[in-house]
């Protein structure tokens, strides 16, 4: 019966205090309570996630790291969590002290982007809230507010770069971005995420 091997590896931690593992990064800080608690804060706020009831944080006074541990690793549901949840804390980890971030390319005749303090056609959720304005074949400009934690730039017009500290966040808000204009494989236009490519296909002739 195999065992998660994700779950073995350690998180390599920077700081110890009791009962506490503690990583402290340029973005921000991470703290995973040796009991059930997860806690990371970003900037103005704070989020929590708790640990499984049958999973525990274990923490290695010698060499500074931390390693998950379930109660039973005959039981089918730990040992696959068991490497999700270790997944995640990698990931805040990351987030906390490099960041994440994602690259949306504009492919398309007049397709561009621009970072706005304020909007038109949608309200903010949260004070300095920025929104991204897309042009990109509609009649009139697509705008989206970034959420909190995220910062958006366009280092050229048909390029706009998303980062912060919460992988999924980043993901999701370029996975919104692309929604309004997917790429398509007959003249290759759209909104490409990262280093995705699209193979064309001949075009139909009656």
């Amino acid at each position: 019966m195999r065992i998660s091997n994700r779950g073995r590896k350690s998180a390599i931690t920077r700081t110890e205090l009791p009962k506490t593992v503690e990583v402290e990064g340029p973005l921000g800080e991470w703290l995973v309570s040796s009991v059930q608690e997860m806690i990371i804060d970003i900037e103005a706020g704070k989020m929590t996630m708790q640990l499984p009831p049958y999973m525990a944080l274990d923490l290695d006074r010698e060499t500074r790291k931390a390693t998950l541990r379930i109660l039973d690793r005959e039981e089918r549901k730990q040992r696959e969590m068991w490497g999700t949840t270790r997944a995640y804390l990698q990931n805040h980890i990351l987030g906390v002290s490099e960041g994440h971030n994602t690259v949306l390319r504009l492919v398309g005749v007049g397709y561009r982007a621009t970072i706005e303090s304020s909007a038109t056609t949608v309200q903010p959720e949260y004070p300095g809230q920025q929104f991204v304005s897309l042009k990109v074949g509609y009649s009139h400009p697509i705008e989206l507010g970034v959420p909190k934690g995220v910062s958006a730039s366009t280092p050229q017009p048909t390029r706009i770069l998303l980062e912060g500290v919460e992988k999924e966040v980043v993901n999701q808000f370029a996975a919104n971005i692309r929604m309004w204009r997917k790429p398509e494989p007959y003249k290759g236009k759209g909104i490409f995420v990262n280093g995705e490519t699209i193979k064309l296909k001949a075009k139909k002739i009656k």
